[in-house]
């Protein structure tokens, strides 16, 4: 074991002979230290960490995973997983997000640098034992110390990298579903949403805009004029966004299987042969993303997409998702013969029918090809997890070759620690299911905790039929989601925002509303915690330290802000929430009409109703709200409005930049700091703003600790 200091408060322990994953961006010096921090190390086979956690630990993070935002009590698997059904007994999601802190007697971090399997039993097998298990005994493990939870997130973030960030109009509104077969089809939903006054940034194009599910082609038929579409549907306000998926179909003339070929850019067999697999094209090659040369090759190819106006991509099946092998293919055909002329009992039964489902993503299949890393040969199970962060890489450093100084919308399904540099994610193909719908609010901090911000699930739920109360209250919660998409399955019922009936159109409109008066809030909120290496969405007790706040599972911190507590229960007109202090309550209906409760701090049941999103602001704190608009780059950047619910004074930090650029990066943005501060039975205003912006007026609602209203206009 090697130890390296890599800050002040975070060590680095090496065993054997680590693969570099490239997920911590700062290197450390080597120092002498003799044993683990708080673990017990077990070196028998692989490897193995044990520590003995006090009664009250509360264990958080593990990133897109199953359960609750406290991990205790839960066995997980980190192992890429095409799965969509995500019931409570799996153990394993689309990322491998090997990050966990425990807050008990003793507070600390660890991040699991490892790419394959690892299994983390948080008090599972043993109630007070969190357990950590590598299968071999190559890994880097990082401790991360701090005085609270919030403190050691925010050095890891720092040690993995800044986020990334998508281009301002990745923050609207965004409509998908498998599948819009032709551009007739995408023509008709792009103007449903115009004729039903939604607002609306992006449609999405899934697998049926290939030519035979081809990578970076256009089936010219279902799609004719490619470029033009893609000129015309801006023009009417809309992006239009194609998945790229992670097999390359086997055919002759086609040019990305050509290439692939003659420079060996696919994943190897056994025999050096180029790995065969089928996906949504049949057999497949699978890039070689651990490989530099294939990940520039594969990288560059979505020029042949943003030529013809495209801006923004979502990459898919990159677990990588396997429906079958040839060999898995056999077997189950062999048994069936076998079993054809059989008296079936209920063990030859299931026997058979496990050979079938056992053909997709099998292990077996993942032990059977290979990676070039650095001109070594390196069995994919061992790097398993960095395929679709590898992947996603390319794609952004592609994006970043093609146009440097260009934001481009990218994310991913699959994903590892490190990919948060390139692209978000979105939570897999979920379920129409109240319980996901849970699990998504669940995982939205953990995810943040591991560096990934862009994040959102498919609203409504990609697979099964989504209700009108599913879907609105979906949304009502979504709508606080960076990206925020909704997402559905052939043969599923419409979901589009339109497709219900007028009361619930209605409903979803005002929400939908809602969300782009809250964009400038919500991206400014998202940019500061780019910038300062900080969460959006936060748990309760991140924010405050009372016993109770740590309990609380359903309710978010969002930005500087607000609090959170969605409505996830069917036929719920209201809940049960816990303030740890006095909060302004709104109870939006729509953006415009605005009143407020005063909600004492303890334990209340509020009522919602079906058309209301409750918005808590927090004592103190203030909100930038705007106006909404059709799309984002139409909404208005002068004339804002702040709501500030002070007891005795405010202060709030508006950040804005050109939304477009990288030039954020060279500290080019806008900060406006607001003031407020009572004075008898006034409030005195003051704004700082550094004259390099467009916003020109100031709207201020304030309300006092009594619930009293006081208006001013403040002209910048």
């Amino acid at each position: 074991m090697k130890v390296y200091k890599i800050t002040q408060n975070v060590i680095k322990y090496s065993f054997g002979k680590p693969i570099d994953t490239e997920a911590v961006v700062i290197e450390g010096h080597e120092f002498s230290k003799e044993k683990l921090d708080y673990f017990k190390l077990d070196e028998i086979s692989g490897l193995k960490f044990t520590y003995k956690m006090s009664s009250d630990s509360i264990v958080f993070g593990l990133g897109e995973n199953q359960r609750g935002i406290n991990k205790r009590g839960g066995i997980y698997e980190a192992f890429c997983s095409d799965d969509p059904k995500h019931t409570p007994d799996k153990k394993s999601l689309y990322g491998a997000h090997n990050f966990l802190v425990v807050d008990g007697e003793e507070k600390f971090g660890v991040f699991v640098d490892y790419p394959g399997k690892v299994i983390f039993d948080v008090g599972f097998t043993h109630k007070d034992y969190l357990e950590i298990s590598l299968e071999e005994p190559d890994a880097d493990i990082y401790i991360i110390k701090g005085e609270k939870p919030l403190d050691i997130v925010r050095e890891f973030l720092n040690i993995i990298g800044e986020s990334y960030v998508p281009p301002k109009w990745a923050f609207g509104y965004q409509q998908s579903r498998w599948s819009y077969p032709n551009a007739e089809i995408v023509r008709e939903v792009a103007n449903k949403f115009i004729e039903n006054n939604i607002p609306c940034d992006a449609i999405y194009l899934d697998i049926d805009y290939m030519e035979r599910f081809k990578d970076f082609t256009v089936d010219n038929d279902a799609f004719p004029d490619f470029k033009d579409f893609t000129r015309e549907m801006k023009g009417k306000g809309f992006r239009l966004i194609p998945i790229i998926d992670a097999g390359v179909k086997i055919e002759k003339g086609y040019d990305v299987y050509e290439e692939g070929i003659q420079n060996e850019y696919f994943c190897s067999d056994e025999s050096g042969k180029p790995f065969v697999a089928a996906v949504w094209p049949g057999r497949c090659h699978f890039p070689d993303f651990l490989n530099q040369k294939a990940r520039e090759w594969f990288g560059l190819k979505y020029k042949m997409l943003t030529d013809v106006g495209i801006e923004g991509f979502w990459n898919d099946m990159n677990e990588p998702a396997i429906f079958y092998t040839d060999r898995g293919l056999d077997e189950a055909i062999r048994a069936a013969k076998k079993a054809e002329n059989e008296n079936l009992d209920i063990y030859s039964y299931f026997a058979l029918t496990d050979k079938f489902n056992s053909m997709s993503n099998n292990l077996q299949d993942y032990k059977s090809f290979y990676h070039n890393i650095n001109g070594e040969r390196i069995n994919h199970y061992k790097v398993h997890n960095l395929y679709g962060y590898n992947m996603t890489r390319a794609a952004g450093e592609g994006l970043k070759e093609i146009e440097s100084n260009k934001r481009f919308l990218l994310f991913s399904r699959a994903s590892y620690i490190g990919m948060h540099r390139y692209s978000g994610i979105w939570t897999g193909d979920n379920h129409s299911w109240w319980e996901h719908m849970l699990l998504n609010i669940k995982m939205m901090p953990s995810l943040n905790m591991c560096g990934f911000l862009y994040i959102g699930a498919d609203t409504c739920g990609f697979s099964g039929d989504a209700n009108n109360q599913l879907a609105i209250r979906w949304t009502q919660f979504s709508l606080f989601t960076p990206l925020f998409r909704n997402h559905a399955a052939m043969g599923t019922r419409d979901q589009e925002p339109f497709s219900f009936d007028n009361e619930t159109v209605d409903i979803l409109r005002s929400a939908i509303e809602l969300r782009y008066a809250l964009v400038h809030y919500i991206y400014c909120e998202y940019m500061k915690a780019v910038i300062n290496k900080n969460m959006y969405f936060k748990p309760l007790s991140f924010g405050y330290e009372d016993e109770m706040s740590k309990k609380v599972e359903n309710q978010l911190l969002l930005g500087d802000s607000l609090m959170i507590a969605p409505i996830y229960e069917e036929n719920s007109v209201g809940r049960y929430v816990y303030l740890p202090e006095d909060m302004l309550l709104w109870k939006a209906e729509n953006y415009r009409g605005r009143t407020y409760e005063i909600i004492k701090a303890g334990h209340h049941y509020i009522n919602v109703e079906l058309k209301q999103v409750p918005i808590f602001i927090r004592k103190n704190k203030i909100l930038v709200l705007g106006e909404s608009a059709m799309n984002v780059e139409k909404l208005n950047d002068e004339n804002l409005s702040v709501i500030a619910f002070v007891e005795d004074k405010a202060h709030y930090v508006y950040y804005d930049d050109d939304g477009a650029t990288m030039e954020y990066k060279k500290g080019k943005y806008n900060l406006i700091s607001i003031y407020i501060e009572k004075q008898g039975e006034d409030y005195i205003i003051n704004v700082d703003n550094n004259g390099n912006t467009s916003l020109k007026i100031l709207n201020f609602e304030i309300i006092d600790v009594n619930g009293r209203v006081y208006k001013k206009v403040k002209v910048l």
